[in-house]
Parts: C-alpha cells; structure tokens; sequence
C-alpha cells in the first residue's frame, strides 16, 4: 500500500506534489516531480510552496517540471485501504471490567460486586463480562504505579 507523503513545511498539510533536493556544490536548488520513494535528503513539497520556491543569494532553482499537481489515488490505493479497513473490522474487542477506586485506592463496592451495590469477588465483574482466564491474569499484573494493559496481548 503507498502512503500519501505530506509537505515538509512546517504548518502545511497539504498532500506533496513535488520533491526538493539541494546540489550544495554547485548551489542549486533541484525542483522535480514527487520521487517514488521518501529520501533522507530530499524534501517533499505542496504544488503551493513548489511552485512559490525561491532559493537563498547565489543559489540557482533547476525546476525540471513547469507544473506540480498532487497524484490522485489509484484503485491500487483505495483497494488497500478497503482491506486495512475490513481487516481492523475483523479484530475481536474485548470487553473490559470498569474498574471503581474510592479516595483511599480501595475498590468501590460496584467495582467488586459487577454494579449489584454488595461486595463479591473483586474479579466478579470480569467474570460477568466473559473475559478469559488469561486476560483475568493480565488485569492482576501490577507493581505500583504501574500496570499491564490488555490491549497487548497476540490472539
């Protein structure tokens, strides 16, 4: 899947429709269509700011295209962004426990008894939900400030 490359300059959103290189050795400023592949040293530029470029005392500008447009989407692009979409879609969500804490760090009764308003067993409400064993003991895992999220896991 290509990705859309954006304009270097700061402050612009606009979709890149031609790269700037420098030639520092013979001061010129080399202004051409959008290369195929992002480059280390070259910037990618807006048909607004490509075709206002000017280059600092001295320099040269070499534009090797008098007109810069954005490159529309292909069906190749829409075609890999309809199966990133439907691929996402297909990912399982599972549901998580909501977790109450009162002032003191101890959990709230509708933490530990699933919302019934009676303290039960603090994993009760995740029981309820239908997590797995596994994400129950992914929960469990905590040292102090820190804690291990359940997003992470392969499925």
């Amino acid at each position: 899947m290509r990705v859309t490359r954006s304009c270097s300059k700061n402050g612009c959103n606009q979709v890149a429709a031609a790269t700037l290189t420098y030639v520092y050795k013979d001061s010129t400023a080399v202004l051409g269509p959008l290369a195929t592949q992002a480059e280390p040293h070259a910037y990618d530029l807006c048909a607004e700011h490509a075709n206002n470029l000017t280059a600092p005392r001295g320099w040269q500008v070499v534009r090797l295209a008098s007109e810069f447009t954005p490159a529309e989407p292909s069906d190749d692009d829409l075609e890999a962004l309809a199966n990133v979409v439907r691929e996402a879609s297909k990912r399982r969500h599972l549901p998580t426990a909501k977790v109450n804490k009162n002032w003191d760090g101890r959990l709230s009764p509708e933490a530990t008894s699933g919302g019934r308003g009676h303290v039960g067993h603090e994993y009760d409400a995740s029981v309820k939900q239908g997590l797995t064993a596994e994400r129950r003991k992914v929960q469990e895992q905590r040292r102090g400030h820190l804690r291990l999220l359940p997003g992470g896991l392969p499925d």
